[in-house]
């Protein structure tokens, strides 16, 4: 019942249908009803697992970004941001619970992957157009939008890159005599073309990035290098804002500017940060990025604890990827169920390569598809490891002493690549 009830709160979340003008069911709370409907089956099961670090790290999370508020004097702000935040940490709760098995993992990423394509058939048809079903119309400079998260075509773009390793897995598959492989394959190349019609260059970006994940497993540091600087020059060479990247450009300037004002901002507040939502009241533009972002409101406190939720991620997917599991001859199903699940991890982990190469150009830190692609990792790796008990687990009282010393590293590097852009310009 709750892996039901998570997959219709997915396709409310993705597809968004309660926000169509003409929804018949318009002004029914479907989305916090599902969620909550959810969340009352699983406080009754019994089978409830904690056994992730990224469980206790979002709680530290949420209460971080109350605790910013709180400090500058703000109760109801606080209060306002539990309300908003503690939505998504229940639904990733709740999708890491659900996905108890690797069929479920699969299910979920095929949920991603048909409600993103249904975003990218909006988008054409929004481009022939000039309007979608939906009533959305084309963003000024002719970029296609959606409606509610994904109405900045770099959402819907960043939307776009997540799925597409998961499309091109469950292509991967074969059956049906190749009508499933051609299924799957064509919604890859649907969601390829929705990227290009968002003309968003940090989704175009994480399609090099993933691809160069692919070939760095499977051929090498020298292959992807050479294939990712390839797919950079003809990137840049196609009619698009791509090639228009450059750190004096007005929209570039901005960023960078932003990004400035941002480390100021942790300057001014180094430990909890200026606050939760507070960013534009000092500085007319968002941070234009997520560690920016989270550094600037939540200070080093917070950056601490969001890098080590979003680094146990990729660690949890490296590590599968790294194990040799020794199975041997007469073991040959316990080793085809290693390389599925080896391939699983591979997926997701070319989705979080594309997520936050995308997020490194934009104020994303705390949206819900950055949870809701969390919870299906953790429910992949806690799943590999009930499968494959001699995968070494990863626990956080191991690597307490780890995280402050990223964090503070990753500050230090913000400031030195944001002096260096700015003694560019």
């Amino acid at each position: 019942m709750l892996f039901v009830l998570i997959m219709v709160y997915l396709l409310l979340v993705l597809i968004r249908p309660q926000e169509y003008p003409q929804w018949p069911l318009a002004g029914v709370p479907l989305l916090p009803l599902a969620l909550v409907l959810g969340l009352g089956v699983w406080l009754l099961s019994r089978n409830k697992r904690f056994d992730a670090p990224q469980y206790l790290l979002l709680l530290a999370f949420l209460a971080v970004t109350c605790l910013s508020v709180l400090l500058t004097g703000w109760s109801g702000g606080a209060l306002q941001q539990f309300s908003e935040f503690a939505a998504i940490v229940v639904s990733f709760f709740l999708l890491a619970n659900a996905l108890d098995s690797r069929e479920r993992v699969v299910a979920a990423m095929a949920v991603f992957t048909l409600s993103a394509s249904v975003l990218a058939l909006h988008g054409a048809g929004q481009a022939a157009t000039g309007v979608g079903w939906t009533g959305a119309e084309l963003v000024g400079d002719g970029r296609i939008q959606y409606l509610g998260i994904f109405s900045d075509p770099n959402d819907l773009g960043m939307l776009f890159v997540l799925c597409m390793p998961m499309a091109a897995y469950l292509g991967s598959r074969g059956g049906l005599m190749g009508l499933r492989r051609l299924f799957w394959w064509s919604l890859c190349l649907l969601l390829l073309y929705g990227v290009y019609l968002t003309h968003s260059r940090g989704a175009l970006l994480s399609v090099i990035a993933m691809i160069g994940i692919w070939v760095l497993v499977h051929r090498g540091v020298f292959a992807a290098g050479t294939l990712a600087g390839a797919a950079l020059v003809g990137l840049l060479l196609m009619p698009s804002r791509v090639s228009e990247i450059d750190v004096q450009e007005e929209s570039a300037l901005g960023r960078v500017e932003a990004w400035y004002e941002g480390l100021l901002m942790f300057q001014s507040s180094p430990v909890f940060g200026v606050g939760t939502g507070r960013f534009t009241e000092y500085h007319y533009l968002t941070a234009h990025n997520s560690l920016v972002l989270v550094l600037a409101e939540n200070g080093i406190v917070g950056l601490t604890v969001w890098l080590a939720f979003v680094g146990y991620c990729f660690w949890m997917m490296v590590r599968i990827l790294r194990h040799d599991p020794g199975y041997v001859e007469g073991e040959e199903e316990q080793a085809w169920e290693w390389y599925e699940d080896w391939r699983i991890a591979l997926t997701l982990l070319a989705s979080l390569v594309g997520f936050f190469t995308a997020a490194f150009f934009l104020s994303r830190s705390y949206v819900i598809l950055l949870y809701l692609l969390a919870a299906v990792v953790v429910a992949h790796f806690c799943g590999v490891r009930d499968r494959h008990p001699q995968l070494p687990a990863l626990e956080l009282r191991e690597h307490l002493g780890r995280w402050p010393v990223i964090g503070v590293a990753t500050a230090a590097g913000l400031f030195v690549v944001v002096k260096v852009l700015l003694a560019l310009v």
